[in-house]
């Protein structure tokens, strides 16, 4: 049976020449970075070696790179650590409701302690409308959160605008860049940005390891107390291996950044446009256009996406019906139900994501599944009967 894997925005298997970088690191070089001798030295070259790798990638200098675990560390470091690094200039944050729980999340923590959120509404397609940013900034705002693509419906947001208008009143800006670094050009110095995420296992590095930019000059406390690794901002051995194989990935990304973002955004177009010709009632979720080159989401009418994603995952195809970090909740994805999507196609909804391996035999192969199984379950399906759609787009 073919196997075709389309959950690439989840995450990424490694690369052959990222594993080939990390594997000394597991084996011959093993020193602790912080030790003075030869052993220590040799750990502490390579991770500044990938530190340098990370910061051009961005367009940021060394020293405003810290090593993380991940996309979700680095959030909660960055709206934790700003909370209560400026609690005494005021309590007032800005986000949205289509942030990735690991910005949420941290939000709702700091509702628990007395800081207050905003939460800013956004269009069908998902995105801010900046007028709207304008008028929810007060004098007692210390962070606006705004992912830079959102990693359910692949929505790009207009985040060099929005943090303009950050600047101007001098608060600082924070972008989760997990979903793009790598796939689409990221500069912080372009965007404007005090504060961007990122994860090494979405473009084909290691789990558990990633990066925060944190511009030089702003505050920002530490959640971690220790030793005084990472300029005495993330205490903790750092991960060599995964450090190198973040850089080794990223520096591989960059450098083939443009002819893969052809590739895939011709891709996806087509697959988009073969659903929409052969699967009536399938809506697609997020921008059209403004959107990142490998994401594909789609409402199907009249059955559930987890009875779809079953089906095709017994094709031997996997896909998912949302945020990978959410997929065992029950809930209905927040995303769509912030866009305006209906409930009943809130449940009927699919994300298929491309990557590097993915070819148009794969998605031939997927959207003759994909066809077969939308029929077969809507022969069956107890929803249709009396059904009412409301959707406007």
């Amino acid at each position: 049976m073919r196997r075709v894997y389309l959950d690439y925005a989840a995450t990424t298997p490694i690369r052959p020449e990222v594993w080939s970088a990390m594997e000394p690191y597991l084996r011959e070089i093993y020193g602790n970075p912080s030790s003075l001798h030869s052993f220590g030295r040799e750990s502490r070259v390579a991770i500044e070696e990938a530190r340098e790798k990370i910061a051009k990638a961005i367009g940021a200098k060394n020293d405003e790179i810290i090593f993380t675990s991940g996309g979700t560390e680095g959030n909660n470091m960055v709206l934790k650590g700003v909370a209560f690094a400026l609690q005494d200039k005021g309590k007032h944050i800005i986000t949205t409701p289509i942030e990735h729980h690991a910005v949420l999340e941290p939000c709702h923590f700091l509702e628990k302690l007395g800081f207050e959120i905003t939460y800013l509404p956004v269009d069908k397609t998902g995105l801010v409308d900046p007028d709207d940013l304008k008028r929810a900034i007060r004098k007692d705002t210390i962070l606006i959160s705004i992912m830079h693509a959102n990693n359910e419906i692949g929505t790009i947001e207009p985040i060099k605008e929005l943090s303009n208008i950050a600047k101007e009143r001098e608060v600082y800006f924070h972008t989760d860049a997990v979903q793009t670094v790598g796939h689409i050009p990221v500069d912080v110095k372009d965007l404007n940005v005090d504060f961007l995420s990122i994860s090494a296992h979405k473009f084909y590095g290691p789990k558990g390891v990633g990066a925060l930019y944190i511009r030089k000059g702003t505050k920002v406390y530490p959640l971690l107390h220790g030793g005084e690794q990472e300029g005495r901002r993330r205490a903790g051995t750092e991960n060599v291996a995964g450090i190198v194989g973040m850089g080794k990935a990223l520096e591989l990304a960059i450098s083939e950044l443009d002819r893969e973002m052809e590739r895939l955004t011709k891709l996806r177009d087509y697959f988009i446009r073969e659903v929409e010709r052969r699967i009536p009632d399938s809506y697609l979720n997020g921008h059209r256009i403004q959107r990142l080159p490998n994401n594909i989401n789609f409402s199907f009418a009249y059955i559930e996406g987890e009875a779809l994603l079953l089906n095709l995952d017994m094709e031997g195809i996997g896909v998912s019906t949302g945020s990978a970090c959410s997929s065992s909740s029950l809930e209905p994805s927040h995303v769509l139900s912030a866009i305006g999507v209906p409930i009943e196609l809130v449940h009927g909804s699919l994300r298929f994501t491309l990557g590097l391996w993915t070819t148009k035999e794969d998605l031939d192969y997927t959207l003759d599944a994909l066809e077969r199984i939308v029929n077969k379950l809507r022969a069956i399906s107890p929803y249709k009967q009396g059904w009412t759609l409301k959707r406007e787009g």
